[in-house]
């Protein structure tokens, strides 16, 4: 945790912060190992990141005084990430990646090849998400939370959806076997479709690309879903 992310309702009037979340109570008992005096990198739900003087700390509270918070956080990539639906333990890391990588979009996809017991996992919900999603957050000293929505079939979704989600940005489509290697440094903004382990299949690949999609590859290697995506992102911006 390199960053003690705080909500709103957490701050009081005259800037004392109260932090009684169990886990971020133990990651500063445990890993911090902070003691009164101590002062600590902090951040405000969507807004900014500063510094506050740890006053008191016990198994039930943490409490701050705050310090000026004007620093703004690091800058969003500009990207919406279309991600097939990956296997629940891999979707908590690829949330947390991607959210630490400056990703603010989040589309969660169904494809043929993602199993639909995915959808009934328990880390699909809000609170699951959220918890990933913070994470990310602590871990990159960011401060802005993700939108992530659910789309739960193909077909809708390339016909109503990605037409709009087009329109200003540059549709890119990460598969195996594409003729074109995947950019560098690009600034445009972008829609990024990554598929699931075993990649999308040929009729999702072909509407997708009659969609007005690019095809890209990173080269000849298959790579796990959350290392495919920290290799794009990182190569693309």
């Amino acid at each position: 945790m390199n960053l003690i992310l705080l909500a709103p309702e957490e701050i009081t009037h005259d800037r004392l912060a109260r932090v009684r979340d169990p886990r971020r109570l133990a990651h500063l008992r445990e890993v911090h190992r902070a003691r009164p005096g101590d002062r600590l990198t902090l951040g405000v739900e969507g807004g900014g990141i500063g510094r506050g003087e740890l006053l008191s700390l016990d198994e039930h509270e943490a409490r701050f005084a705050l310090e000026e918070m004007g620093q703004p956080p690091p800058p969003a990539l500009p990207v919406h990430l279309v991600l097939a639906l990956p296997r629940p333990r891999m979707l908590a890391r690829s949330l947390e990646h991607v959210t630490a990588l400056g990703v603010k979009r989040i589309t969660l996809l169904h494809t043929r090849r993602v199993e639909k017991s995915y959808w009934m996992s328990p880390e699909l919900a809000p609170q699951k998400i959220r918890t990933h999603l913070v994470l990310g957050l602590e871990q990159a000293r960011d401060t802005r939370l993700p939108e992530v929505e659910l789309a739960k079939g193909f077909r809708p979704f390339v016909e109503d959806r990605l037409p709009d989600l087009l329109k200003g940005r540059r549709g890119l489509l990460a598969h195996p076997g594409m003729p074109r290697a995947c950019p560098r440094g690009i600034e445009d903004p972008t829609l990024l479709l990554v598929g699931p382990e075993g990649g999308f299949i040929p009729w999702e690949v072909e509407r997708l690309l009659e969609a007005g999609c690019e095809g890209i590859h990173l080269g000849p290697r298959i790579l796990r879903v959350e290392t495919a995506v920290t290799a794009l992102l990182s190569r693309l911006f």
